[in-house]
């Protein structure tokens, strides 16, 4: 991926919904003005998610999702309204497309309570207004538009931009955590598991987030980071560093110079940072036959010493000297019964938007699972956590019994 991309986490997840045969595909085909999703008379045709990257003016890079039908039926139908639903805990904007024919029927309903009920801005689009004679007055979040003819399409995606819309005060990775001209230190470990030939996206993000911030990265491996602080010839504003060599790069790093790591910098950014402060103490309550759910956002190539599958497991045997039970899950397979679990631990999330990251955090919450995620839970078990987190006071409290 390249610095100027915008990658998907960062996108506004727009998600069309309806039943059957409603015309989503139609709608969604009208919007892009690209031919994004197969359109056909035969009620089901859309079977799994659609999904495309791609900037849609005016609102900027969106990630335009098509459903399947909700009222689908069968065995196979149930699947495909669980991945509906699944598709909802990362939507940003629910556009709900239905038949201006036959109207709001009980299936939309339920799609409409659904929004209500996990708080996604929405969008009522009676399709097919060319079908009827007379166009009925507009209530709040209704739209009438004909995909066929194309009309009231701009006018569609006006609202659908001013319901969808980034408050331009968005929490940063990192900019609000330094000054213009700050210098930051960026450790970073290449070794085999390392993509090759580029930085992963959490990576790239901070360099962009600090040059935004008009602040100065310097990027180093973990190996080399004592001989530059000693050449530097001045103090480093911030030391980010990969969770991975936290406990080499937390020996090296004088007291005085904060640092923290990139997961943890995430984890505030989606909005899992509090959370996975207090759910990390939990490790110390582990037993033997616990069961822990390791989380990844995305889906990747699992190299031989993967963080995720094999080096936190280790570490967590190590630290707690318990026989453990430790499972993984990636991309969209984020079990809804986390009940089995004693506790999770969730990658930085880089990949999911803050909205899926919040469901993922709330669905343990209201299961009373404590969740973390890689960074907290390495710091932790390496006794720098305090050290990791102290450039947010808030969190300060957490430590009192310590000091």
């Amino acid at each position: 991926m390249g610095l100027n991309d915008t990658p998907s986490g960062e996108r506004v997840h727009i998600g069309f919904f309806g039943r059957r045969n409603a015309g989503k595909s139609s709608v969604v085909n009208a919007v892009t003005g690209q031919e994004l999703a197969v359109v056909s008379d035969t009620k089901g045709t859309t079977t799994d998610p659609v999904k495309k990257a791609m900037e849609l003016l005016p609102i900027g890079p969106v990630m335009i999702i098509d459903t399947p039908g909700f009222d689908d039926v069968g065995a196979l139908g149930e699947q495909r309204v669980k991945k509906t639903k699944q598709i909802l805990n990362r939507t940003d904007v629910a556009v709900l497309v239905i038949d201006a024919v036959e109207g709001m029927q009980q299936c939309d309903r339920e799609l409409q309570n659904i929004f209500e009920e996990k708080q996604i801005p929405y969008l009522l689009v009676y399709n097919k207004m060319d079908l009827l004679e007379q166009i009925p007055e507009e209530k709040q979040r209704e739209i009438y538009v004909s995909a066929l003819k194309k009309e009231r399409i701009e006018e569609l995606k006006e609202r659908i931009a001013a319901i969808g819309k980034v408050s331009d005060g968005k929490l940063q990775l990192v900019g609000d955590l330094i000054h213009p001209s700050d210098l930051v230190l960026l450790v970073i470990p290449i070794d085999k598991a390392a993509p090759k030939g580029r930085l992963i996206l959490p990576q790239q993000q901070v360099i962009r987030d600090v040059l935004e911030a008009d602040g100065a990265a310097i990027c180093v491996k973990e190996y080399e980071l004592r001989e530059l602080l000693d050449k530097l010839g001045t103090t480093p504003a911030l030391v980010i560093t990969d969770s991975q060599v936290f406990a080499k790069v937390s020996a090296d790093v004088p007291e005085e110079i904060p640092l923290t790591s990139f997961s943890i910098l995430m984890a505030r950014y989606k909005g899992l940072l509090d959370t996975a402060v207090e759910g990390v103490t939990a490790i110390d309550s582990l037993k033997d036959g616990d069961r822990i759910l390791i989380a990844e956002g995305c889906t990747h190539h699992r190299q031989c010493d993967d963080i995720g599958s094999v080096k936190i497991p280790r570490w967590l045997r190590n630290y707690t000297g318990k026989e453990l039970e430790i499972e993984t899950c990636s991309g969209q397979s984020f079990p809804e019964d986390l009940s089995p679990y004693t506790l999770v631990i969730h990658c930085g999330g880089c990949m999911l938007n803050e909205r899926e990251v919040r469901y993922r955090m709330k669905c343990a919450k209201d299961q009373q699972v404590p969740i973390t995620n890689y960074g907290i839970a390495i710091a932790f078990m390496q006794g720098i956590l305090k050290r990791s987190v102290q450039m947010f006071p808030h969190l300060s409290v957490l430590f009192q019994d310590e000091d």
